[in-house]
């Protein structure tokens, strides 16, 4: 069986990952993007951690090569297109991955700080505006695809304000970008992840003063399928279809991915 993204050029923001013991969405995606077939740049602020991920795919023998980018800054972002044309000759995909709440601050509407709200606003929605911005002159060349990530948070009862309300806005700039470059041939859709046993997800609330094994507990305890968490895979695979040939009729579309939690709200 031929490997699903064979010789495309990829870009994933966001393929590093918070520190942790488990892996992140965004390092998953990359990985399993060089393994089926795509050249992959791996972008993160972390150059470190961006290389860490190229070196899990060089030493798998896929191509990868990382670049260090704030992708809340235009000048960075369009940087990073140029070289990745440059590089690649070509764009098929663009995968968007950077997200944060408690990281960022976040926080109730009644103790929600300013700052803390621009933060939210900069790293979970703007950055991907930008990257979607400056990377459309070659996906429309291409015919090629974009992935952004959302969250569960977007439509449950998420208590913090910055995250629920961007990643919300994440599916709305997502509906825009299918409905307004489809006549291009390009395809965007948004993943719903909902909890996961990743870093970005775990640490942060470690690092709050829960026990580990609580805070996996309480989480997995709340997923209907196999009462557990997903992983950094199952966004990963679920990423790789909606980027994959095999989804050539699919834009626009808000792909959940929760193990059947939104489903059995109230039962």
């Amino acid at each position: 069986m031929a490997r699903r993204v064979e010789g495309k050029a990829a870009i994933v923001v966001g393929g590093g990952q918070t520190p942790g013991q488990t892996i992140g969405n965004g390092r998953a995606t990359a990985v399993l993007l060089a393994r089926e077939g795509a050249r992959v740049c791996v972008v993160d602020r972390d150059r470190a951690s961006a290389r860490a991920t190229v070196d899990m795919i060089e030493g798998e023998g896929g191509q990868a090569w990382a670049f260090e980018a704030d992708i809340t800054n235009e000048d960075a972002a369009a940087r990073l297109m140029a070289a990745a044309l440059e590089r690649f000759g070509r764009l098929d995909i663009l995968h968007n991955n950077v997200g944060a709440s408690l990281a960022l601050g976040d926080a109730p509407a009644t103790e929600l700080t300013e700052a803390a709200f621009q933060r939210s606003f900069d790293v979970n929605l703007k950055g991907m505006w930008l990257a979607c911005k400056h990377a459309l002159p070659a996906l429309r060349a291409a015919g090629g695809s974009i992935v952004n990530i959302s969250s569960m948070a977007a439509l449950n009862a998420y208590p913090l304000v910055g995250y629920k309300t961007m990643k919300a806005a994440v599916v709305a700039l997502t509906e825009n970008l299918a409905a307004h470059n489809a006549a291009h041939g390009v395809r965007a859709n948004a993943i719903l992840p909902g909890l996961m046993n990743t870093p970005m997800a775990i640490e942060s609330r470690v690092a709050k003063g829960t026990a580990r094994e609580e805070v996996i507990a309480s989480r997995d305890r709340r997923v209907p399928l196999r009462r557990r968490m997903g992983t950094g895979w199952d966004v990963a695979y679920a990423a790789l279809y909606l980027h994959s040939d095999e989804a050539a009729f699919v834009t626009g579309v808000a792909l959940i991915v929760d193990g059947g939690e939104s489903v059995s709200w109230g039962s």
